[in-house]
């Protein structure tokens, strides 16, 4: 029994806050994913308690893949792989393979924290991955700084994504303003899988201008990315009230083509429709099967990736 600790703990294990400039954030053990975040008393995640596990994939990080696998099956270098149905009712993998597992504390400033996880390989995704992500808030909001390194032995195939819910305080979502850059976005199916792409311009998906959500049902992901709104720095997405300058947005840097929104349609009790998730993408979902925009890890190669939130447009 040495270092086994048995005393009661939250849900999402230990939490470590940092705050700076009038902000805070908490990221926790449990899947190393950020469960609030607020500036100037206002909480713009729409996150959980420490007690409580993250509904609808509140905050989590998402890989070795985001989104989903259509019926879990794809191959790659030679393998056919079979992945465990983690969304059975659509038959699917969903949301890569760490988001419930522990990560570690590696360093901790009162700004800034830096956390671990090791991946380990296994059926469906043979492959070792060592992941590592600091968190750093200051007066430009929250920065996150992802890595991703393959420490097998043969290539393997990746791709990444984060599912923060952003929300306005007292804005109904019906009412929120959004703007996404992309142009087009994907046709799904009854399972949500991707069948299709279609532009958006003109129709009632187009939201590279503010847009009310109005009544749209939105769990769509965006591609093609408008170059007048991608930036050096890369792209937002940002969500704004109809009567006042409050906003909030979350950026990602060019690494990142994809933007996933997500209105909470499918949650249940007080989260339904309650919050906007906005997830910055690497690839497309089902991209291990079609292949698009999947990232290869060669032998100790490292992926990096940032992100973040702001308030403000």
């Amino acid at each position: 029994m040495d270092n086994v600790t048995t005393a009661a703990r939250p849900l999402s294990g230990a939490q470590w806050t940092i705050s700076a400039a009038g902000q805070e954030a908490v990221v926790v053990e449990v899947g190393g994913g950020l469960r609030a975040y607020r500036a100037n008393g206002v909480d713009y995640l729409d996150g959980y308690g420490e007690d409580e596990l993250p509904a609808g994939s509140a905050g989590q990080v998402l890989a070795p893949w985001p989104n989903r696998i259509r019926d879990g099956q794809y191959s790659f270098g030679g393998q056919e792989l079979q992945l465990p149905l983690t969304e059975p009712q659509r038959h699917t993998a969903i949301h890569g393979l760490v988001n419930w597992l522990p990560w570690r504390l590696v360093e901790q400033r009162p700004d800034a924290v830096v956390v671990a996880c090791e991946l380990p390989a296994q059926v469906g995704y043979p492959w070792p991955l060592a992941l590592r992500a600091e968190w750093r808030i200051g007066a430009d909001g929250l920065r996150v700084r992802h890595e991703a390194t393959n420490v097998g032995r043969v290539p393997c195939p990746f791709g990444f994504s984060v599912h923060p819910y952003l929300r306005l305080p007292g804005v109904a979502v019906d009412d929120l303003r959004l703007r996404v850059p992309g142009r087009s976005r994907l046709l799904l199916d009854g399972r949500l899988l991707p069948i299709g792409v279609a532009k958006v311009t003109g129709g009632d998906y187009d939201f590279t201008e503010p847009r009310r959500i109005g009544e749209a049902v939105l769990d769509l992901a965006f591609g093609d990315l408008d170059p007048a709104l991608v930036h050096d720095w890369g792209s937002s997405v940002t969500i704004s009230a109809p009567d006042s300058d409050d906003a909030v947005s979350i950026w990602a840097d060019p690494s990142f083509g994809w933007w996933q929104v997500f209105t909470g349609d499918t949650l249940v009790g007080d989260r339904y429709r309650r919050s906007v998730a906005v997830e910055p993408m690497t690839c497309p979902p089902d991209a291990f099967r079609s292949g698009r925009d999947v990232i290869t890890l060669e032998p100790g190669q490292t992926w990096q990736g940032s992100w973040g939130i702001r308030p403000g447009a």
